[in-house]
């Protein structure tokens, strides 16, 4: 049976029609206040922007979905979790400095900003899912302890992932550090020592210090690497990747199981911003130019469904020249691709559905 995903545009010429405004009216057309029962704890998981990055979600969309959960009954928090790679966010105390200097507070959201998994990433619970790499994920502390969430999404492509949608933004968002490394467990970076410019961005970016420079290239111990790819991401001269072909799926896969275990025991509702829909993650400390034009903003009870639904409207745009999309332009070809050609992004969506996360097949109601 397919899954409701219900769709606003973006063309306003009145106060009625304000993208604020629809995102109340997607949240009471999704009902998604028939989620969230009386006193319920209720988490607003969404991703603040690295440091430098301005494509991040609006704290303002925040704030309609808070007053939307307090009017249900609902007792509203927001949150995300510490990031594996060290940045802004890798510590909840510069994550909340970030956070705040994005927006994020209690003046503008009408709700705490809580830290999912603690100080140093390791306030965390197993949840237990029987599926094919993991019995057992493990899911940051106060997700698990939420009785219902709102899952707020900034749709986007991915340099690992393909796309980050709602289904990334449940696996490896409301996952901890280990967590999240069990996620990476299998893509080892291959350097390419012919195009290597010894430039030494990728050991001052590794998360594990596992990068050296030795002999005028980059080397890269496997012990101590755990896959996050961000060297490969800040490669100046794309002389780092992966093996795609055989470690990617299995990454995908594993993401995907944590999104389901993010969502066991609880009531959830997922909103996907089509809005400036960018090359790279807000995990970057920068904000490329959008590879199509804004689209609008959707909602569904249904991860695999709203993410279905994303891919094949963004993949309905007309790709914008000057970007960093140089391939699969034209409205039906794969956008992300065209950005990201080695990555399997779909597989969130057919692996999703293979485990029960949600369902591909979806009716799109427009308001």
């Amino acid at each position: 049976m397919a899954s409701t995903v219900y769709f606003a545009r973006l063309k306003a010429g009145s106060a009625d029609e304000s993208a604020v405004t629809r995102v109340r009216k997607l949240f009471d057309e999704a009902q998604f206040g028939t989620l969230i029962e009386a006193d319920a704890l209720t988490a607003i998981k969404l991703h603040v922007g690295e440091r430098g990055n301005d494509s991040h979600l609006r704290p303002e969309f925040v704030r309609q979905v808070v007053e939307r959960v307090k009017a249900s009954g609902g007792k509203p928090f927001v949150t995300d979790a510490n990031t594996l790679y060290s940045g802004s966010r890798h510590n909840a105390v510069d994550h909340l400095a970030t956070a705040l200097e994005h927006g994020f507070d209690y003046a503008v959201l009408g709700a705490p900003f809580i830290i999912s998994d603690g100080l140093v990433g390791d306030h965390y619970g197993d949840v237990r899912i029987d599926k094919k790499h993991f019995d057992t994920v493990k899911i940051a502390g106060d997700v698990v302890s939420a009785q219902s969430m709102i899952v707020m999404t900034h749709f986007k492509a991915h340099g690992l992932a393909g796309f980050g949608g709602a289904i990334k933004n449940l696996g490896m968002g409301c996952a901890p550090i280990a967590g999240k490394m069990d996620q990476h467990k299998g893509m080892s970076p291959i350097v390419n020592e012919e195009g290597c410019s010894a430039c030494g961005v990728c050991v001052e970016i590794c998360p594990r210090s596992a990068i050296t420079i030795e002999e005028g290239v980059s080397r890269i111990n496997r012990d101590l690497c755990v896959g996050c790819g961000e060297c490969m991401m800040a490669c100046a001269t794309s002389s780092i990747g992966f093996d795609w072909k055989n470690d990617l799926p299995q990454f995908m896969e594993m993401l995907t199981e944590y999104a389901f275990g993010a969502t066991v025991g609880k009531r959830v509702g997922y909103l996907n911003f089509l809005l400036q829909i960018t090359p790279d993650c807000d995990c970057v400390p920068w904000s490329d130019a959008p590879i199509v034009p804004d689209v609008g903003i959707l909602a569904s009870t249904d991860p695999v469904a709203i993410d279905a639904a994303s891919l094949d409207l963004v993949n309905q745009q007309q790709g914008l020249p000057g970007t960093r999309l140089v391939n699969n332009l034209q409205p039906g070809q794969d956008k992300f691709k065209g950005v990201w050609g080695q990555t399997q992004g779909s597989i969130q969506i057919t692996y999703g559905e293979e485990i029960g996360l949600g369902t591909s097949s979806y009716e799109l109601v427009e308001l």
